[in-house]
């Protein structure tokens, strides 16, 4: 019997897949827990037009991301932390206080998870973080840390 996979079944296939099974498995195992349906030709379409909606949405997704990215690469951020004599900074500049000021100067909602920041920052000057938007798009934003005032 044809089934097509509505989860992923280890030892079977992913989501999506056309699979050959027995008829006591899809009877017994696969049916009964609705991790996948009879290979119908009205359920071989509905997985038809579900990939095609899948794949507009990543594409669309993916548009954004590049577009976000952009924004980003040509922006500069400024943020001011507690320093003393000689530059020396108190605290740290983290990747919340970078997606706080992204906010706030230049008005995008951004996710402090996205950001690579191998360390925190605790050196005044600019910096380069990397912002990872999407699995291929990732932008560079230049933050700018200065001395409170």
């Amino acid at each position: 019997m044809d089934i097509v996979l509505l989860e992923d079944v280890k030892a079977l296939g992913k989501k999506g897949q056309v699979v050959k099974v027995s008829d006591g498995y899809a009877r017994n195992f696969i049916l009964p827990r609705k991790l996948g349906v009879e290979a119908t030709p009205k359920n071989l379409n509905e997985l038809k037009l579900q990939k095609a909606n899948e794949e507009r949405v990543a594409a669309k997704q993916l548009a954004d991301a590049k577009e976000l990215g952009g924004k980003l690469g040509a922006a500069k951020i400024t943020l001011a932390i507690k320093a003393g004599e000689n530059g020396r900074v108190f605290g740290s500049v983290s990747g919340k206080e970078i997606a706080a000021a992204v906010a706030e100067q230049l008005g995008l909602e951004l996710d402090k998870k996205k950001l690579v920041l191998p360390e925190p920052i605790k050196t005044l000057g600019t910096h380069e973080v990397t912002v990872k938007l999407h699995k291929d798009v990732a932008a560079k934003l230049t933050v700018d840390v200065v001395a409170e005032q």
